[in-house]
C-alpha cells in the first residue's frame, strides 16, 4: 500500500493595526503581562466590542493580494469554548459568512498553485505559560483581542517540504504588502496543520490537527513525524483517531492534546453585539490601490532591466525595504550588479553586526550610490570601499566628505608610492623574503597582505603583487 499525505493549513496572521480588534488597547508585543487588557478584552459585563476599521482594511488588503473574493457583507460569530486564556468563554470570529472566499497562492519555483478556502477575521486569545516546577500556570491577557486574519487552504499540499514552502511564500507576501510584521517568534504568524493519509484507491483517512506551530522548521518536522506515525498505525491494521496534537520540538514528536472538536461543539451563533460587516466599495478599491508590485513580478522586472541573477533578485525580494533601497541607489547612479552584490554582501554583514534593518542603515541610497561609483571608477579599492562603508554606517556621512577628511582612502597606485611601500615591506620582513627566494612562493600572499596593510587598503593588489614579484626577482 502506498500512502500519500493530504495536508491543509490554517494560518493565523496578526494584523499591524495599532489597536486590538474590538477595543482601544495597544496591539503590540513585549509589554509587561496584563498591562494591555481592558474590560472589553476580558469580556466583563457591560463591555461592548467595536470593530477596528484599520484591522478590517488590512484584512481586505491581504484577501486581495491572495486573489480571494472579498464579500460585500460578512458577519462576526461567537465560537464557544472554555480555556483559561479565553476569559469571555468564547472567541469572536467569523463562521458561515467570512470576509473573503476562495483565492490562491503560487509557491515560487515549484510551479504549484495552492487554492485557498477562505480568509476571515477573528480575535486572538491570551497566552498561558505553564510552570511545572511551581505547579502553576500563568495567564497573560495582553494578547486577548489582538486582530487576526485566518487564512485556510484547501487540503491540497502534498508533502512537509511543500507545506513549509507555502508558508514561507505566504509570510513573504503578507510582510511585503505591509499587513503584518510576520515575526513568528512573537506569534505574529502561527500555523495549525491538518494531515491525513490517502491510500492507493484515493480514500482519505481520518485527519489529525497539529496546533500552534510558529516556525517553518517545526511545520516540516511535525508533519514528517505525524505522517510516519499515521502510516505505521495504518500498516499494522490500526485506525487513526481524530484528535488535536501538539509538537514537542525537543523530541521532534507530536503528542496528544485533546479530541478534535467539530463545528457543532463550538455552538457558533451570530455575535449579538456587532452588526453585519458591510464593506464600502471605496474601501476595497483603496486597499487594491495600496497593493504594491508583488515580489515575483518585481524580481522579473529587475532581472530583465539590470541583468541580475536569480540569486541576486531572490535576496532583494526577501524584503521590500531592501528592494526599495536597491532601486533608489540605482536611480542615483549605482551600477546595478555591483549594488546587488554589495547589498547581499557588505551591507548585509554590516546590518548583522549592528542588529539593524535596511531602514535603520545610516547610509542613504544616494551615498551608497556615490561609494559604488567611486569604486567602479577605480578611485578607491575594494578594501578602502569596505572601510569607507563601515565609517559611513557609523557616522552617516557621505563618502566624499569622509575622503576629504581622510585622503588616505583614495587609491594609491603611483609608481613612487608603491615603490616605497614595497621597499619598506622587503626591508622589514627579511625572513619571508628569504623563504620566497628559496622557492616557497606561497609566502607571496603574506607579503602582498603586508603591503596592502601599509597602503591602508588603498592600493591595487594586482599592481602590488606584480611589482613585488619583479622586485624580489631582482628587477627594479
Amino acid at each position: 500500500m502506498t500512502w500519500k499525505p493530504v495536508i491543509g493549513l490554517e494560518v493565523h496572521v496578526r494584523l499591524k493595526a495599532q489597536s486590538k480588534l474590538f477595543c482601544a488597547c495597544a496591539n503590540d508585543y513585549g509589554r509587561p503581562p496584563n498591562t494591555a487588557a481592558c474590560p472589553v478584552c476580558l469580556g466583563l459585563p457591560g463591555a461592548l466590542p467595536t470593530a477596528n476599521a484599520q484591522a478590517i482594511a488590512l484584512a481586505v488588503r491581504a484577501a486581495l493580494a491572495l486573489n480571494a473574493d472579498v464579500q460585500p457583507t460578512s458577519r462576526f460569530a461567537r465560537k464557544n469554548y472554555f480555556y483559561p486564556d479565553l476569559p469571555k468563554g468564547y472567541q469572536i470570529t467569523q463562521y458561515d459568512q467570512p470576509l473573503a472566499l476562495g483565492g490562491w497562492l503560487d509557491i515560487p519555483g515549484a510551479a504549484r498553485r495552492i487554492p485557498l478556502t477562505r480568509l476571515h477575521i477573528e480575535e486572538d486569545a491570551g497566552k498561558t505559560a505553564h510552570a511545572p516546577a511551581r505547579s502553576v500556570s500563568l495567564v497573560d491577557y495582553n494578547r486577548c483581542g489582538a486582530p487576526l486574519a485566518e487564512i485556510v487552504t484547501e487540503p491540497e499540499l502534498t508533502s512537509p517540504a511543500e507545506a513549509a514552502a507555502f508558508l514561507k511564500a505566504l509570510r513573504r507576501l503578507l510582510v511585503w504588502i505591509d499587513v503584518t510584521d510576520g515575526d513568528m517568534e512573537e506569534g505574529a504568524l502561527r500555523c495549525d496543520v491538518n494531515v491525513s493519509l490517502r491510500d492507493d484507491a484515493g480514500r482519505a483517512g481520518e485527519r489529525v490537527e497539529i496546533k500552534n506551530l510558529n516556525s517553518f522548521r517545526f511545520v516540516e518536522q511535525s508533519l514528517e513525524y505525524e505522517i510516519a506515525r499515521q502510516q505505521t498505525i495504518l500498516e499494522h491494521g490500526g485506525a487513526i483517531e481524530r484528535e488535536t496534537r501538539h509538537f514537542d520540538p525537543l523530541r521532534r514528536a507530536t503528542l496528544p492534546m485533546r479530541g478534535k472538536e467539530d463545528s457543532p461543539d463550538y455552538r457558533y451563533f451570530p455575535e449579538p453585539d456587532l452588526p453585519p460587516l458591510a464593506l464600502p466599495s471605496a474601501l476595497v478599491a483603496e486597499q487594491a490601490r495600496l497593493l504594491p508590485e508583488f515580489p515575483d513580478a518585481r524580481a522579473a522586472r529587475l532581472a530583465q532591466a539590470h541583468g541580475l541573477t536569480a540569486a541576486q533578485t531572490a535576496f532583494l525580494m526577501s524584503d521590500r525595504a531592501t528592494a526599495d533601497y536597491f532601486e533608489a541607489a540605482v536611480t542615483h547612479g549605482a551600477p546595478p550588479v555591483l549594488a546587488a552584490n554589495w547589498l547581499a554582501g557588505e551591507a548585509a554583514a554590516e546590518l548583522n553586526r549592528r542588529h539593524a534593518t535596511i531602514v535603520q542603515l545610516s547610509v542613504a541610497p544616494l551615498s551608497f550610490a556615490e561609494l559604488l561609483r567611486l569604486l567602479n571608477l577605480g578611485r578607491i579599492t575594494t578594501p578602502a570601499a569596505k572601510a569607507l562603508f563601515a565609517e559611513m554606517a557609523a557616522t552617516g556621512k557621505p563618502p566624499e566628505s569622509l575622503l576629504a577628511e581622510n585622503p588616505a582612502y583614495l587609491r594609491r597606485d603611483d609608481a613612487e608610492t608603491l615603490e616605497k611601500i614595497i621597499d619598506d615591506v622587503i626591508a622589514r620582513h627579511p625572513a619571508l623574503v628569504e623563504k620566497y627566494r628559496s622557492g616557497k612562493t606561497a609566502v607571496l600572499d603574506a607579503l602582498v597582505g603586508l603591503a596592502m596593510k601599509a597602503a591602508g587598503g588603498a592600493a591595487d593588489p594586482k599592481q602590488l603583487r606584480d611589482r613585488l614579484i619583479a622586485k624580489l626577482a631582482g628587477d627594479s
